[in-house]
Protein backbone atom coordinates (compact mmCIF):
# COMPACT_ATOMS: atom_id res chain seq x y z
CA UNK A 1 0.00 0.00 0.00
CA UNK A 2 1.46 3.15 -0.77
CA UNK A 3 1.74 5.92 1.84
CA UNK A 4 0.55 9.54 1.19
CA UNK A 5 3.36 11.91 1.10
CA UNK A 6 1.66 13.73 4.05
CA UNK A 7 1.48 11.09 6.16
CA UNK A 8 5.48 10.63 6.24
CA UNK A 9 5.98 14.20 6.80
CA UNK A 10 3.70 14.20 9.67
CA UNK A 11 4.77 10.94 11.07
CA UNK A 12 8.42 12.88 10.79
CA UNK A 13 7.49 15.75 12.45
CA UNK A 14 5.45 13.87 15.17
CA UNK A 15 8.44 11.86 16.03
CA UNK A 16 11.20 15.10 15.74
CA UNK A 17 8.44 16.56 18.38
CA UNK A 18 8.83 13.26 21.02
CA UNK A 19 12.35 13.46 20.64
CA UNK A 20 12.60 17.40 21.45
CA UNK A 21 10.20 17.32 23.83
CA UNK A 22 12.44 13.95 25.82
CA UNK A 23 15.75 16.05 25.14
CA UNK A 24 14.09 18.87 27.16
CA UNK A 25 12.81 17.10 29.71
CA UNK A 26 16.13 15.55 30.25
CA UNK A 27 17.54 18.83 29.74
CA UNK A 28 15.37 20.36 32.60
CA UNK A 29 15.69 17.39 34.77
CA UNK A 30 19.17 17.73 34.93
CA UNK A 31 19.11 21.49 35.01
CA UNK A 32 16.72 21.61 38.14
CA UNK A 33 18.63 18.82 39.90
CA UNK A 34 21.65 20.98 39.46
CA UNK A 35 20.11 23.74 40.99
CA UNK A 36 18.30 21.73 43.74
CA UNK A 37 21.59 20.03 44.34
CA UNK A 38 23.27 23.79 44.73
CA UNK A 39 20.57 24.80 46.95
CA UNK A 40 21.06 22.20 49.32
CA UNK A 41 24.72 22.75 49.44
CA UNK A 42 24.07 26.48 49.83
CA UNK A 43 21.86 25.86 52.60
CA UNK A 44 23.92 23.28 54.18
CA UNK A 45 27.12 25.60 54.36
CA UNK A 46 24.47 28.41 55.44
CA UNK A 47 23.53 25.93 58.25
CA UNK A 48 27.11 25.50 59.24
CA UNK A 49 28.04 28.90 59.25
CA UNK A 50 24.95 29.76 61.75
CA UNK A 51 26.46 26.83 63.98
CA UNK A 52 29.88 28.07 63.81
CA UNK A 53 28.77 31.59 64.21
CA UNK A 54 26.69 30.42 67.22
CA UNK A 55 29.59 28.30 68.54
CA UNK A 56 31.92 31.24 68.54
CA UNK A 57 29.64 34.17 70.00
CA UNK A 58 29.29 31.43 72.95
CA UNK A 59 32.99 31.22 72.95
CA UNK A 60 32.98 35.11 73.27
CA UNK A 61 30.59 35.24 75.59
CA UNK A 62 32.77 32.94 77.99
CA UNK A 63 35.71 34.69 77.36
CA UNK A 64 33.81 38.08 78.31
CA UNK A 65 32.36 36.53 81.50
CA UNK A 66 36.13 35.22 82.42
CA UNK A 67 37.55 38.66 81.52
CA UNK A 68 34.71 40.26 83.65
CA UNK A 69 35.41 37.50 87.04
CA UNK A 70 38.74 38.14 86.43
CA UNK A 71 37.81 42.06 86.31
CA UNK A 72 35.92 41.79 89.30
CA UNK A 73 38.58 39.19 90.98
CA UNK A 74 41.55 42.07 90.61
CA UNK A 75 39.54 45.03 91.76
CA UNK A 76 38.92 42.68 95.17
CA UNK A 77 42.71 42.05 95.19
CA UNK A 78 43.33 45.72 94.71
CA UNK A 79 41.01 46.52 97.24
CA UNK A 80 42.07 44.55 99.58
CA UNK A 81 45.93 45.52 98.63
CA UNK A 82 45.02 49.15 99.01
CA UNK A 83 43.08 48.36 102.91
CA UNK A 84 46.44 46.16 103.46
CA UNK A 85 48.47 49.14 102.75
CA UNK A 86 46.78 51.60 104.74
CA UNK A 87 46.68 49.59 107.58
CA UNK A 88 50.10 48.70 107.26
CA UNK A 89 50.75 52.76 106.97
CA UNK A 90 48.81 52.90 110.38
CA UNK A 91 50.85 50.36 111.98
CA UNK A 92 54.37 51.59 110.88
CA UNK A 93 53.60 55.21 112.46
CA UNK A 94 51.77 56.71 109.57
CA UNK A 95 48.27 58.06 108.90
CA UNK A 96 41.41 61.13 103.76
CA UNK A 97 37.79 64.79 103.50
CA UNK A 98 36.89 66.56 99.49
CA UNK A 99 39.35 69.50 98.85
CA UNK A 100 38.32 72.82 100.36
CA UNK A 101 40.31 75.69 100.29
CA UNK A 102 41.71 76.35 103.63
CA UNK A 103 42.78 80.07 103.03
CA UNK A 104 39.82 81.68 103.15
CA UNK A 105 39.44 80.47 106.79
CA UNK A 106 42.02 81.76 108.36
CA UNK A 107 42.23 85.00 110.75
CA UNK A 108 44.73 87.12 112.79
CA UNK A 109 46.13 85.48 115.52
CA UNK A 110 45.09 87.03 118.55
CA UNK A 111 47.48 89.91 120.10
CA UNK A 112 50.46 88.52 117.14
CA UNK A 113 51.81 90.40 114.61
CA UNK A 114 52.29 87.75 112.58
CA UNK A 115 49.15 85.18 112.48
CA UNK A 116 51.27 81.96 111.79
CA UNK A 117 48.67 80.80 109.23
CA UNK A 118 48.34 78.64 106.38
CA UNK A 119 49.41 81.19 104.11
CA UNK A 120 53.06 80.89 106.13
CA UNK A 121 53.74 84.60 105.83
CA UNK A 122 57.03 85.19 108.20
CA UNK A 123 58.58 88.41 109.78
CA UNK A 124 60.81 88.91 107.71
CA UNK A 125 62.36 92.26 108.38
CA UNK A 126 62.15 91.14 112.41
CA UNK A 127 64.31 88.23 111.45
CA UNK A 128 66.70 90.09 108.42
CA UNK A 129 69.60 90.31 111.25
CA UNK A 130 69.35 86.76 111.72
CA UNK A 131 72.71 84.86 111.36
CA UNK A 132 74.17 81.33 111.49
CA UNK A 133 76.58 80.40 114.12
CA UNK A 134 78.52 77.12 114.34
CA UNK A 135 79.74 74.70 117.07
CA UNK A 136 81.78 72.11 117.33
CA UNK A 137 81.96 71.09 120.86
CA UNK A 138 79.66 68.79 121.02
CA UNK A 139 76.87 70.56 123.31
CA UNK A 140 73.10 71.82 122.98
CA UNK A 141 71.98 75.20 124.03
CA UNK A 142 68.63 72.75 126.00
CA UNK A 143 67.92 73.86 129.26
CA UNK A 144 66.09 71.13 130.94
CA UNK A 145 64.49 71.86 133.75
CA UNK A 146 61.52 69.05 134.44
CA UNK A 147 59.03 68.15 137.40
CA UNK A 148 55.35 68.63 137.81
CA UNK A 149 53.62 72.03 137.84
CA UNK A 150 50.48 73.42 138.37
CA UNK A 151 47.81 73.68 135.17
CA UNK A 152 46.76 77.07 133.44
CA UNK A 153 43.73 78.81 134.35
CA UNK A 154 40.26 77.37 133.31
CA UNK A 155 39.91 80.01 130.55
CA UNK A 156 42.41 78.54 128.16
CA UNK A 157 42.79 75.05 129.52
CA UNK A 158 46.58 74.70 128.64
CA UNK A 159 48.90 73.02 130.55
CA UNK A 160 52.17 72.95 129.28
CA UNK A 161 53.57 71.10 132.56
CA UNK A 162 56.25 74.30 133.07
CA UNK A 163 56.74 77.40 134.78
CA UNK A 164 58.12 78.53 137.85
CA UNK A 165 56.94 75.35 139.87
CA UNK A 166 59.52 72.99 138.41
CA UNK A 167 61.91 71.73 140.97
CA UNK A 168 63.48 68.81 138.79
CA UNK A 169 67.07 69.58 137.20
CA UNK A 170 68.78 67.22 134.76
CA UNK A 171 71.90 67.68 132.68
CA UNK A 172 71.05 66.82 128.80
CA UNK A 173 73.85 64.22 128.76
CA UNK A 174 72.37 62.52 132.30
CA UNK A 175 71.58 58.78 132.16
CA UNK A 176 68.00 57.85 131.58
CA UNK A 177 66.00 57.43 135.28
CA UNK A 178 64.71 54.25 133.27
CA UNK A 179 67.98 52.35 134.33
CA UNK A 180 69.93 53.19 131.58
CA UNK A 181 73.64 52.95 132.47
CA UNK A 182 74.41 56.02 130.07
CA UNK A 183 76.04 53.61 127.63
CA UNK A 184 75.05 54.12 123.93
CA UNK A 185 75.22 51.33 121.45
CA UNK A 186 77.48 52.28 117.91
CA UNK A 187 76.75 50.69 114.57
CA UNK A 188 73.73 49.36 111.96
CA UNK A 189 71.21 48.56 114.77
CA UNK A 190 71.92 45.09 114.36
CA UNK A 191 69.66 44.23 117.81
CA UNK A 192 66.78 42.77 117.03
CA UNK A 193 63.73 44.89 118.10
CA UNK A 194 60.82 44.08 115.51
CA UNK A 195 58.92 41.66 115.21
CA UNK A 196 55.54 40.39 116.81
CA UNK A 197 57.37 38.41 119.83
CA UNK A 198 57.79 40.50 122.74
CA UNK A 199 60.11 40.21 125.91
CA UNK A 200 59.45 42.69 128.53
CA UNK A 201 63.29 42.46 129.60
CA UNK A 202 64.78 42.51 125.94
CA UNK A 203 62.35 45.92 125.67
CA UNK A 204 63.40 47.73 128.76
CA UNK A 205 67.10 46.87 127.94
CA UNK A 206 66.64 48.11 124.42
CA UNK A 207 65.01 51.25 125.85
CA UNK A 208 67.61 51.97 128.28
CA UNK A 209 70.31 51.94 125.93
CA UNK A 210 68.51 55.00 123.84
CA UNK A 211 70.12 58.11 125.40
CA UNK A 212 71.19 61.89 125.07
CA UNK A 213 75.16 60.85 125.64
CA UNK A 214 76.30 60.44 122.41
CA UNK A 215 75.82 63.97 120.73
CA UNK A 216 77.65 64.86 117.63
CA UNK A 217 78.30 68.70 116.67
CA UNK A 218 75.51 71.28 116.90
CA UNK A 219 74.73 74.37 114.35
CA UNK A 220 72.85 77.53 115.17
CA UNK A 221 70.58 79.79 114.32
CA UNK A 222 69.56 83.05 116.00
CA UNK A 223 67.76 85.91 115.12
CA UNK A 224 65.99 88.62 117.51
CA UNK A 225 62.82 86.34 117.70
CA UNK A 226 63.96 82.83 117.15
CA UNK A 227 67.15 80.94 117.90
CA UNK A 228 67.11 77.01 116.99
CA UNK A 229 69.83 74.63 117.87
CA UNK A 230 70.64 71.42 115.93
CA UNK A 231 72.13 68.91 117.27
CA UNK A 232 72.14 64.95 115.81
CA UNK A 233 72.61 62.03 118.53
CA UNK A 234 73.74 58.69 117.72
CA UNK A 235 72.44 56.07 119.82
CA UNK A 236 71.90 52.55 119.82
CA UNK A 237 71.95 51.95 116.12
CA UNK A 238 69.81 55.03 115.37
CA UNK A 239 70.57 58.37 114.29
CA UNK A 240 68.06 60.95 116.00
CA UNK A 241 67.98 64.52 114.80
CA UNK A 242 66.70 67.33 117.61
CA UNK A 243 66.11 71.07 117.30
CA UNK A 244 65.78 72.71 120.21
CA UNK A 245 63.77 75.97 119.24
CA UNK A 246 63.26 79.08 121.83
CA UNK A 247 60.92 81.75 120.63
CA UNK A 248 60.06 85.37 121.87
CA UNK A 249 56.37 84.62 121.07
CA UNK A 250 54.14 81.93 120.00
CA UNK A 251 53.40 83.55 116.67
CA UNK A 252 56.51 82.09 115.24
CA UNK A 253 55.41 78.30 115.75
CA UNK A 254 53.18 77.90 112.78
CA UNK A 255 51.35 75.26 110.74
CA UNK A 256 50.92 75.05 106.93
CA UNK A 257 48.83 72.78 104.69
CA UNK A 258 50.29 70.89 101.73
CA UNK A 259 49.42 73.93 98.83
CA UNK A 260 47.59 75.74 101.28
CA UNK A 261 44.31 73.87 100.89
CA UNK A 262 42.71 71.55 103.27
CA UNK A 263 41.82 68.19 101.56
CA UNK A 264 41.61 64.75 101.81
CA UNK A 265 44.08 64.26 98.41
CA UNK A 266 46.05 67.44 98.66
CA UNK A 267 49.84 66.87 99.68
CA UNK A 268 53.37 67.88 98.78
CA UNK A 269 56.62 66.85 100.05
CA UNK A 270 57.57 68.70 103.71
CA UNK A 271 60.61 70.26 102.01
CA UNK A 272 58.38 72.09 99.27
CA UNK A 273 55.92 73.20 102.01
CA UNK A 274 58.70 74.38 104.10
CA UNK A 275 60.16 76.68 101.67
CA UNK A 276 56.93 77.84 100.05
CA UNK A 277 56.07 79.15 103.80
CA UNK A 278 59.88 80.62 103.91
CA UNK A 279 60.01 78.09 107.09
CA UNK A 280 63.62 78.36 108.94
CA UNK A 281 62.81 74.55 110.54
CA UNK A 282 59.81 72.01 109.95
CA UNK A 283 58.59 68.81 110.27
CA UNK A 284 56.33 66.66 108.94
CA UNK A 285 52.91 67.14 110.84
CA UNK A 286 49.95 64.41 111.72
CA UNK A 287 49.15 63.75 107.87
CA UNK A 288 45.29 64.50 108.78
CA UNK A 289 44.59 63.67 104.80
CA UNK A 290 44.72 59.57 105.72
CA UNK A 291 42.32 59.32 108.13
CA UNK A 292 38.16 59.58 108.08
CA UNK A 293 38.32 61.07 111.75
CA UNK A 294 40.40 62.86 114.36
CA UNK A 295 40.11 66.80 115.32
CA UNK A 296 41.62 69.26 113.11
CA UNK A 297 42.39 72.85 113.69
CA UNK A 298 44.09 75.15 112.56
CA UNK A 299 45.14 78.59 113.14
CA UNK A 300 41.74 78.79 115.63
CA UNK A 301 39.60 77.37 112.81
CA UNK A 302 38.22 73.96 112.97
CA UNK A 303 38.45 71.67 109.81
CA UNK A 304 37.15 68.61 110.91
CA UNK A 305 35.06 68.22 114.43
CA UNK A 306 34.62 64.46 114.17
CA UNK A 307 36.52 62.90 117.05
CA UNK A 308 38.92 60.17 116.61
CA UNK A 309 40.01 57.41 119.01
CA UNK A 310 43.82 58.90 119.08
CA UNK A 311 44.75 61.47 121.85
CA UNK A 312 44.77 64.95 120.43
CA UNK A 313 47.58 67.22 120.90
CA UNK A 314 46.89 70.97 121.65
CA UNK A 315 48.90 73.88 121.34
CA UNK A 316 47.04 76.66 122.74
CA UNK A 317 47.61 80.45 121.60
CA UNK A 318 49.46 81.29 124.23
CA UNK A 319 52.18 78.84 122.76
CA UNK A 320 51.36 76.39 125.58
CA UNK A 321 50.98 72.34 124.96
CA UNK A 322 48.29 69.62 126.68
CA UNK A 323 47.08 66.41 124.99
CA UNK A 324 43.62 65.39 125.87
CA UNK A 325 41.24 62.81 125.08
CA UNK A 326 38.50 63.81 122.43
CA UNK A 327 35.85 61.99 123.77
CA UNK A 328 35.54 64.18 126.90
CA UNK A 329 35.20 67.35 124.59
CA UNK A 330 34.35 69.01 121.38
CA UNK A 331 36.93 70.42 118.61
CA UNK A 332 34.71 73.84 118.94
CA UNK A 333 34.90 73.79 123.26
CA UNK A 334 38.72 73.54 123.05
CA UNK A 335 38.62 76.31 120.20
CA UNK A 336 36.58 78.00 122.67
CA UNK A 337 39.38 77.51 125.67
CA UNK A 338 42.18 78.61 123.17
CA UNK A 339 43.63 76.07 121.29
CA UNK A 340 45.30 77.79 118.33
CA UNK A 341 46.13 74.38 116.57
CA UNK A 342 45.16 70.32 117.47
CA UNK A 343 46.77 67.28 115.78
CA UNK A 344 45.41 63.85 115.45
CA UNK A 345 47.32 61.18 115.42
CA UNK A 346 49.36 60.00 118.76
CA UNK A 347 49.79 58.64 121.18
CA UNK A 348 50.96 61.00 123.86
CA UNK A 349 54.35 60.04 124.62
CA UNK A 350 55.29 62.25 127.99
CA UNK A 351 52.55 64.14 130.23
CA UNK A 352 53.47 66.39 133.24
CA UNK A 353 57.01 65.35 133.08
CA UNK A 354 56.58 61.53 132.84
CA UNK A 355 56.36 58.82 130.12
CA UNK A 356 52.63 58.26 129.28
CA UNK A 357 53.62 55.20 126.79
CA UNK A 358 54.23 51.53 128.01
CA UNK A 359 57.11 48.89 126.57
CA UNK A 360 54.36 46.81 124.85
CA UNK A 361 52.47 49.92 123.12
CA UNK A 362 53.28 48.60 120.01
CA UNK A 363 52.43 44.80 120.79
CA UNK A 364 51.16 42.85 117.76
CA UNK A 365 52.53 45.22 114.94
CA UNK A 366 55.05 43.99 112.23
CA UNK A 367 57.95 46.42 113.04
CA UNK A 368 58.12 48.08 115.74
CA UNK A 369 60.93 50.05 115.62
CA UNK A 370 60.21 52.97 112.95
CA UNK A 371 61.23 56.58 111.63
CA UNK A 372 59.66 58.71 113.57
CA UNK A 373 58.64 62.33 114.42
CA UNK A 374 57.94 64.09 117.71
CA UNK A 375 57.34 67.63 119.02
CA UNK A 376 57.49 68.46 122.74
CA UNK A 377 57.55 71.42 125.17
CA UNK A 378 60.32 72.10 127.90
CA UNK A 379 59.29 75.25 129.07
CA UNK A 380 57.39 78.34 128.23
CA UNK A 381 57.95 79.32 124.30
CA UNK A 382 61.04 76.80 124.81
CA UNK A 383 60.15 73.40 121.75
CA UNK A 384 62.01 70.36 120.81
CA UNK A 385 61.45 68.84 117.53
CA UNK A 386 63.06 65.27 117.32
CA UNK A 387 63.02 62.70 113.93
CA UNK A 388 64.74 59.60 114.25
CA UNK A 389 65.94 57.61 110.98
CA UNK A 390 65.00 54.06 110.50
CA UNK A 391 64.49 51.22 108.36
CA UNK A 392 67.83 51.96 106.51
CA UNK A 393 71.54 49.93 107.05
CA UNK A 394 72.36 52.79 109.33
CA UNK A 395 69.63 53.22 111.26
CA UNK A 396 66.84 50.58 112.40
CA UNK A 397 64.55 52.80 114.19
CA UNK A 398 62.34 53.57 117.56
CA UNK A 399 60.04 51.62 119.47
CA UNK A 400 57.47 54.57 120.82
CA UNK A 401 58.56 53.85 124.18
CA UNK A 402 62.22 54.31 123.37
CA UNK A 403 60.80 57.79 121.57
CA UNK A 404 59.16 58.91 125.04
CA UNK A 405 62.55 57.88 126.89
CA UNK A 406 64.47 60.19 124.67
CA UNK A 407 62.04 63.01 124.94
CA UNK A 408 62.12 62.61 128.56
CA UNK A 409 65.92 62.75 128.30
CA UNK A 410 65.37 65.56 126.89
CA UNK A 411 63.80 67.14 129.85
CA UNK A 412 60.15 67.88 128.19
CA UNK A 413 57.25 68.31 129.80
CA UNK A 414 54.55 67.33 127.64
CA UNK A 415 55.55 65.56 124.27
CA UNK A 416 53.47 64.03 121.59
CA UNK A 417 54.04 61.45 118.47
CA UNK A 418 53.02 62.74 115.17
CA UNK A 419 52.98 61.22 112.00
CA UNK A 420 55.97 58.02 111.33
CA UNK A 421 57.85 55.91 109.47
CA UNK A 422 58.12 57.23 105.88
CA UNK A 423 56.65 60.45 106.38
CA UNK A 424 59.14 61.58 109.01
CA UNK A 425 61.21 64.34 107.44
CA UNK A 426 63.21 67.07 109.13
CA UNK A 427 64.09 70.36 107.46
CA UNK A 428 66.56 73.31 108.41
CA UNK A 429 67.76 76.29 106.79
CA UNK A 430 66.57 74.53 103.68
CA UNK A 431 67.98 71.48 103.78
CA UNK A 432 66.63 68.15 104.61
CA UNK A 433 68.36 66.97 107.71
CA UNK A 434 66.96 63.57 108.08
CA UNK A 435 67.62 60.68 105.63
CA UNK A 436 63.53 60.19 104.44
CA UNK A 437 62.40 56.74 103.49
CA UNK A 438 59.03 57.53 101.92
CA UNK A 439 59.73 57.66 98.39
CA UNK A 440 61.24 55.94 95.49
CA UNK A 441 65.05 56.35 95.89
CA UNK A 442 64.54 57.45 99.25
CA UNK A 443 63.27 60.47 98.16
CA UNK A 444 60.09 62.32 100.85
CA UNK A 445 56.63 61.09 100.87
CA UNK A 446 54.05 63.81 100.12
CA UNK A 447 52.14 64.60 103.34
CA UNK A 448 48.87 66.65 103.93
CA UNK A 449 50.91 69.30 106.72
CA UNK A 450 53.92 70.55 108.41
CA UNK A 451 54.82 72.09 111.64
CA UNK A 452 57.33 74.58 111.47
CA UNK A 453 58.94 77.66 112.71
CA UNK A 454 58.69 81.28 110.65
Amino acid sequence: MKKHPWTIAFTSCLLAFTVFMGMDTFVLSSAYQTDATGMNTEMLSQAEVSVNKAEEDETDQKDEEDQDNQKAEESQENEKAAEDRKNQKSADGETDEDSVSGASHQREKPGASSSGGSDGSSSDEQRSSGNKKQSSDGTSSVTEESGESGESDGASGSSSGTGSGSSRKRKPGGPSKHGSDGSSKQGSGSSSKSGNSFDEEEAAAEAALVTTDNAGNSETYEDDNVKITYTQYTTNGTTIHVADVQLSSAEYLKTAFAEDTYGKNVTEATSAIAEAHDAILAINGDYYGVQEKGYVIRNGIVYRDQAGESEVLCVYADGSMKIVDPSTVTAQELVDQGVWQAFSFGPGLVEDGEISVSLDSEVGRAKASNPRTAIGIIDDLHYVFVVSDGRTDDSEGLSLYELASFMDQLGVQTAYNLDGGGSSTMVFQNQIINNPTGGLGDREREVSDIVYIG
